[in-house]
């Protein structure tokens, strides 16, 4: 039997509240609409309609079946949630506007400016944290990461839970504004907005990683031989 090409519902305005703190709420946010794949539909058309992402349908498993490309419009800075949190602490208002930042598992996602991961190794070498292997991973161009919940539609799927280590948002896109989403970027390739220093950033994650690594390389037990 051939299934019916299911139509979109209308759109709702999606809620634009508090996202300094966490996620936005849920009520009058994403309406579930699933394509033939099984991605939500509306969620789809949110990354790529309003923010301008490009998307690829992903396993589903842990989360939505849902992959953000990255390279095209942003890159992404990968480091230990604890090293994020503590950098973002740190940073404070120097990272305003607040560009975006998710939270997957035990890992946190920071949105920079396109090309930025190539830019990673010699930054680190120059910065002199190359040799000390931090954790801090760049995902650029032929990347993608799970596509976190939009706002407003974290355990409101048609039913679906969050499953524990599912990609959600710390700091939602600004979308709607008609304008380019500002992300760190190198300084002599100009910004958008005012975008946050990409170097600051990068030493300011590579120190807490760093900080990180040596209080569990602390807490580990001495091995006697």
């Amino acid at each position: 039997m051939v299934s019916a090409v299911p139509l979109p519902f209308p759109r709702r305005p999606l809620d634009t509240g508090d996202t300094t703190s966490g996620l936005t709420g849920a009520a009058g946010g994403i309406v579930p609409s699933d394509g033939p794949s099984g991605i939500p539909g509306d969620v789809r058309r949110w990354y790529e309609n309003e923010l301008g992402w490009a998307t690829v349908p992903g396993s589903g498993v842990g989360g939505l079946s849902l992959r953000l490309i990255t390279g095209l419009r942003f890159d992404v800075l990968d480091v230990p949630a604890e090293a994020g949190f503590a950098a973002l602490r740190h940073r404070g208002r120097a990272l305003e506007p607040r560009s975006p930042v998710a939270l997957s598992g035990d890992r946190m996602l920071l949105m920079v400016a396109a090309g930025s991961a190539d830019e990673l190794p010699g930054l680190l070498d120059w910065l002199e944290w190359g040799r000390l292997a931090v954790d801090l991973r760049a995902i650029g161009a032929d990347g993608d990461i799970e596509a976190p919940r939009p706002p407003g539609a974290a355990g409101g799927l048609r039913g679906r839970t969050n499953p524990q280590g599912a990609a959600v948002w710390l700091r939602p896109p600004d979308s709607g504004c008609g304008t380019e989403i500002p992300l760190p970027t190198m300084s002599a390739l100009g910004g958008v907005g005012g975008a946050p220093d990409l170097v600051r950033l990068v030493d300011t994650l590579a120190t807490q990683c760093h900080r990180v690594r040596l209080r569990r390389a602390c807490a580990q037990p001495l091995a006697f031989s």
